[in-house]
C-alpha cells in the first residue's frame, strides 16, 4: 500500500467548555484529492488549523511521510511541505502580488537587498501558469476578490509541497477561474502532491475527489471512495439524516403584487427588466455570473440608480435613492457576502441583529437593552439559531447560524419583500436544507421572497417562478411545473427557445 504523504493520528483539541476534536484520524496519498466534509462546525477548519501549525493539539501526532512532526507555527508548517489556502483572504492589500506570494521568504542580493528581478521573475512565471490577467507588479488591493483567491493559490505553487489544504477555493471564482484552479489541482497531483480539498460543494467534490472523509461533532465518521459512493451517503454520514432536496411543489394562494419592475435598466449592468412578486411567493433568480442578478437586487435595495424603468410596491410606482428609503418601503436585502456586508464579524449577536433599529431604540446616548435582548430571542426561537447566549461573537458562529442572524436583523425590521442573495453560499448541506425550508416558511406567512443563486438545485428546490438572465436581459420566466433542467441551461446560454444563436451581450 502506498505510504501516506500525510497522516493526522487521534487528533484531540480543546477549547474552553468545547472538545472540537475527539481522536480524529485522517491521511492523504501521494498524488490524491482527499476530500473533508462536514457540517459547519463538525471540526474540519480546527483539524487543518492544527496540521497548518495555527493550533497546537492537546493529543494525538502528525506525520508527514513516515516522520513525526510538530507543526510551531504556519510558517514551520510551510517548511515542512503542508501549505494551508484559507477560505479567507490573507493578503497586504497595499503590497504587490510578487510581494504578497513571497511575503518572508523575498530573495535577497548581497548586504540583504531584495533582488526585484529575480521576484518578479518567479511570480510572473508562477502567474502564468494560472492564467490570470495582471503581472508580479500589480497592486493586491486594485484586483477583484477572485483574483485575490488566486493569488493565495499562487502560493501553493512557491513551495516543494507534499501536501496542499484547499479551504472552499472556489467560493469566490468564476466558472472558468474554476477550470483554471482544477487545472493547477491535476498538475499538483500529478507531481505525487496529496490535495486536501474542503467544500460544501457536492458537484466539485465528485468532479476532482479520489476520497472522500467525513467529520460530525468533532469526531471521524468515515471514509468513501469517491467512484463508489453518492450525494445520499455522503450527506447521510456528515449529517446522520436523509434531505428532502426535491423540486418545490407547493402550492398556495398567493396576494397581491407586493413588487414590480418595469423596463428597468441600469446601463452596462442590465436593461429592461419587467417582473413582479407577490406576497406569498418565492421568485427565483438564476444564472451566469455577471448575468446582472446581483445588480438587479442592489438596484432594488436603492444601491443602484437605474438609467431607466420604473419600481412599483402596491401598484404605485416609487423613487428608491438609498437602503433607507427601500427599508421604508418594507424592502430588505440578505447581501451575497454575509461576512463583509451582512454582518460585523468582532460584534455580538445581539448588536448584529438590532443594527439598523439602533436609532429607535436608542434614548440619547443609551440604548434600551431589554428591547434589544427581546428582539434577539423573538428570532432566535424563530430561526432556531444555535448559539449559547445574544453574547456570543458572531464571527464565531457556523455559516448557517451567521447567515440566520443576517436574515433575522432584516425580518426584525417587518419587510413585505425580502430579497436573498446567495443564501447558502458556504453553508454546509444540513444548514442549507434549513435555510431553504426557512425560505418556504416565510413565503407561506405571506412573505414576498426574490431568491438569488447559483445554484440550480437551489432554485428549483425553493421557487415558484423562476427568471432566468443572461447577459443582463431575462431571457424566459419559468414557473415551477413547466421549468426543466434543460429548457434553464438554455436561458441563461443566451438560447432563444427553439434557437441555438446567443443573443448579444449588453454593452458598456
Amino acid at each position: 500500500m502506498t505510504q501516506p504523504a500525510l497522516r493526522l493520528e487521534g487528533i484531540v483539541k480543546t477549547f474552553p467548555g468545547v472538545r472540537a476534536l475527539d481522536g480524529v484520524s485522517f491521511d492523504v496519498l501521494p498524488g490524491e484529492v482527499h476530500a473533508l466534509m462536514g457540517e459547519n462546525g463538525a471540526g474540519k477548519s480546527t483539524l487543518m488549523k492544527v496540521l497548518g501549525g495555527i493550533h497546537q493539539p492537546n493529543e494525538g501526532r502528525i506525520l508527514v511521510g513516515e516522520t513525526p512532526a510538530v507543526m510551531a507555527n504556519p510558517l514551520d508548517a510551510k517548511g515542512k511541505g503542508i501549505v494551508f489556502i484559507h477560505q479567507e483572504l490573507s493578503l497586504a492589500e497595499e503590497l504587490t502580488v510578487a510581494e504578497n506570494i513571497y511575503l518572508g521568504e523575498l530573495p535577497k542580493k548581497r548586504w540583504g537587498f531584495v533582488d526585484w528581478e529575480t521576484l518578479y521573475e518567479r511570480t510572473d512565471r508562477i502567474l502564468k501558469t494560472l492564467r490570470v490577467g495582471f503581472d508580479a507588479r500589480t497592486r493586491v488591493g486594485t484586483l477583484s476578490i477572485a483574483n485575490q483567491q488566486m493569488v493565495e493559490i499562487a502560493r501553493a505553487l512557491t513551495v516543494d509541497a507534499k501536501a496542499v489544504i484547499f479551504d472552499e477555493p472556489t467560493a469566490s471564482l468564476t466558472d472558468a477561474e474554476k477550470v483554471v484552479l482544477f487545472d493547477v489541482i491535476a498538475d499538483l497531483k500529478s507531481q505525487g502532491v496529496g490535495i486536501i480539498y474542503i467544500s460544501h460543494r457536492m458537484e466539485e467534490i465528485f468532479k476532482i475527489t479520489d476520497r472522500i472523509s467525513v467529520l460530525r461533532d468533532g469526531q471521524y465518521r468515515g471514509t468513501l471512495n469517491t467512484a463508489e459512493t453518492n450525494e445520499d451517503e455522503v450527506t447521510q454520514l456528515m449529517i446522520g439524516r436523509t434531505l428532502d432536496l426535491s423540486r418545490n411543489t407547493s402550492h398556495h394562494q398567493l396576494g397581491e403584487v407586493a413588487l414590480e419592475a418595469r423596463g428597468l435598466s441600469c446601463r452596462g449592468l442590465f436593461e429592461d427588466i419587467s417582473f413582479e412578486v407577490r406576497k406569498g411567493e418565492v421568485v427565483g433568480f438564476y444564472g451566469l455570473v455577471g448575468a446582472g442578478r446581483t445588480e438587479i437586487a442592489e438596484t432594488l435595495f436603492g444601491l443602484r440608480s437605474p438609467t431607466a424603468g420604473s419600481i412599483h410596491v402596491h401598484g404605485k410606482e416609487v423613487r428608491i435613492h438609498s437602503p433607507a428609503e427601500a427599508i421604508s418601503l418594507g424592502i430588505s436585502l440578505v447581501p451575497e457576502d454575509r461576512k463583509s456586508q451582512g454582518l460585523v464579524l468582532g460584534m455580538n449577536c445581539r448588536d448584529n441583529m438590532t443594527l439598523p433599529q439602533v436609532g429607535e431604540l436608542s434614548s440619547g446616548p443609551f440604548t434600551a437593552e431589554g428591547a434589544e435582548i427581546a428582539i434577539f430571542e423573538k428570532y432566535r426561537e424563530k430561526l432556531d439559531i444555535r448559539t449559547p447566549s445574544w453574547k456570543q461573537t458572531v464571527g464565531n458562529l457556523s455559516g448557517g447560524n451567521q447567515q440566520k442572524i443576517v436574515i433575522g436583523k432584516w425580518l426584525s425590521m417587518n419587510p413585505e419583500v425580502l430579497i436573498v442573495d446567495e443564501p447558502t453560499r458556504g453553508i454546509d448541506v444540513g444548514s442549507k436544507s434549513e435555510i431553504h425550508n426557512l425560505i418556504r416558511e416565510l413565503a407561506s406567512q405571506g412573505y414576498a421572497v426574490i431568491v438569488i443563486s447559483s445554484e440550480m438545485p437551489e432554485v428549483l428546490h425553493v421557487s415558484d417562478r423562476i427568471v432566468a438572465m443572461y447577459s443582463g436581459r431575462i431571457m424566459r420566466t419559468f414557473t415551477s411545473e413547466e421549468v426543466t433542467e434543460d429548457n434553464l441551461i438554455q436561458a441563461i446560454s443566451g438560447i432563444e427557445p427553439g434557437k441555438s444563436a446567443e443573443r448579444e451581450p449588453v454593452s458598456a
